[in-house]
């Protein structure tokens, strides 16, 4: 099998998305790794928003416990402590998305344009880049790292 690279869609919580967009975190934590080889993310920004507002490229997926995981990154998670450790509670192993450059689209893309019967992803949903990238609302990147 072809070792390649491919997209998903992560659907995260729009005050957690607009502080990748704005820089300010630089990781993001999940509970679960990639079955494939990934290197782009493109942000799901969930209720009430519900539409991908860029993608971020990954340098590294680190796993490790919750406890390192947070004594590594906590300065650059975005998370509160409290959030961080009751979202990883019960965790033994978790995952941290290290961000390489954030891209920004210039309008949001609701995802109905171009995946059929589209439904908010719990982790993740593989997509193909090209279908997004030419969606019909001719978005513009904007380059922000």
């Amino acid at each position: 099998m072809k070792n390649t690279l491919t997209s998903v869609i992560l659907s995260i919580k729009p005050i957690y998305s607009q502080a990748i967009i704005g820089g300010t975190k630089k990781v993001e934590f999940r509970k679960k790794k990639f079955k494939r080889n990934v290197d782009k993310v493109f942000i799901y920004s969930s209720s009430p928003e519900k539409v991908i507002i860029g993608y971020f490229t990954i340098k590294e997926i680190v796993e490790d416990s919750p406890r390192n995981l947070w004594e590594t990154f906590h300065n650059v998670g975005g998370i509160s402590e409290i959030d961080f450790f009751e979202y990883y509670k019960g965790i033994d192993i978790a995952y941290s998305i290290v961000i390489d450059k954030v891209f920004k689209f210039e309008y949001g893309i609701d995802p109905i344009d171009f995946l059929d019967k589209f439904c908010a992803p719990q982790s993740y949903r593989y997509v193909e880049e090209k279908r997004l990238l030419t969606a019909p609302t001719r978005n513009c990147l904007i380059s922000l790292t």
